[in-house]
């Protein structure tokens, strides 16, 4: 018996690309240069990826400045009080605010799955964000002679060339990032945002066949930075019923730091579909703690006993370094943490096999 297992997205960049992006924003090195550090942190990722023994890889996210803001790269349209987005220990992030449309991607992902598939033979994951996160980018009080209408027509078109880029590059699969979904619960108890999000998430979705939804999966968590989240507060009932309803064939669902994880398998069971595969987080890239493979193991024999085998994974519950410049875990102990997922995941299917 196998049970695939994936990675989430992001892992720490390396000391000397960190130190080359301040460079190059001071001016104290040139593009090419830049340029060099980046292919290195990427075959860095890549090799080390692959070192772990899993067979499905990302680029690590190593050359987006993080995974809800690469599209934005190069816009100029752009001013930086948009929409704040706070953190349990009191740290806060705050996205671009548009200030004039018509809105368009100054990124796709489909060049970062290029550059990894020419660096490697196993199956490449890509990581996009949701069209709902991007749609926090427009004004409350509007845009002059630009509707959010037209607003949000340009943005469905542009995440749906999003996806369909990657898949057409060759991704094996790609993961919307959905984390604000939790988050919006927070915002907004009545869960009125949530469905608007929901919406304009299917719209998107539903301009996809049967079969490339297959290949499409949706991520959720409370989000992770600097070792804090900002949403975990919020309970997983009032979003996973609406959220496995999406038209995907797979999930990827933050456990590890759930504090009532049978809770939460319980819901699962309850709402998702049959055919749809759920990927269970059995790492937690924000504690600093190494699991075992044992732990791990543990982890997915009581995810089989709600889920069964045949539409298990596993996952890490969050990408390790989602903003580019979060350094709170190491490189070493992100890989760590991967190892002890395939190998753990392995224990489990070997068991549940035997």
């Amino acid at each position: 018996m196998v049970i695939p297992s994936e990675p989430i997205g992001s892992i720490p960049r390396p000391a000397s690309l960190l130190a080359g992006l301040d460079d190059h924003a001071a001016g104290r090195i040139g593009p090419e240069q830049l340029q060099d550090l980046c292919d290195a942190a990427l075959r860095d990722t890549i090799s080390r990826f692959e070192a772990t023994g899993s067979s499905v890889i990302t680029d690590g996210e190593q050359t987006k400045p993080s995974f809800a803001t690469y599209p934005l790269q190069g816009l100029t349209m752009l001013a930086p009080d948009g929409a704040v987005i706070p953190f349990a220990d009191g740290h806060t992030r705050q996205l671009p605010r548009l200030t004039a449309g018509p809105f368009r991607y100054g990124v796709r992902s489909a060049t970062y799955v290029t550059a990894a598939r020419a660096l490697t033979t196993s199956q490449v994951k890509q990581a996009v964000i949701a069209p709902s996160a991007l749609s926090l980018l427009y004004p409350t009080g509007g845009i002059a002679g630009y509707s959010r209408e037209e607003f949000l027509a340009d943005l469905m078109d542009e995440a749906e060339a999003d996806i369909r880029g990657a898949l057409d590059a060759g991704a094996a699969s790609v993961q919307v990032d959905f984390t604000e979904g939790r988050l919006s619960l927070k915002l907004d108890p009545s869960g009125g945002v949530l469905r608007s999000f929901i919406e304009l998430n299917n719209a998107v979705l539903d301009r996809f066949s049967e079969a490339e939804r297959a290949r499409i999966g949706v991520h959720t968590c409370p989000g992770g930075d600097q070792d804090s989240t900002h949403s975990a507060d919020i309970d997983y009932a009032d979003l996973l019923p609406s959220l496995l309803q999406l038209p995907v064939g797979t999930f990827y669902i933050q456990l590890a730091s759930e504090p009532d994880p049978e809770r939460v398998l319980e819901i699962v069971a309850d709402h998702a579909r049959p055919s749809q595969r759920i990927f269970v987080g059995v790492t937690d890239p924000i504690n600093p703690i190494v699991e075992t493979p044992e732990q791990v193991c543990d982890r997915v024999l009581l995810a089989a006993r709600y889920l069964g085998t045949d539409r298990l994974g596993t996952c890490d519950d969050c990408g390790f370094s989602p903003f580019g410049d979060d350094v709170s875990t190491s490189r070493d102990t992100a890989f760590a943490k991967i190892k002890a997922r395939i190998e753990g995941t392995a224990l489990a299917a070997a068991a549940l096999g035997g």
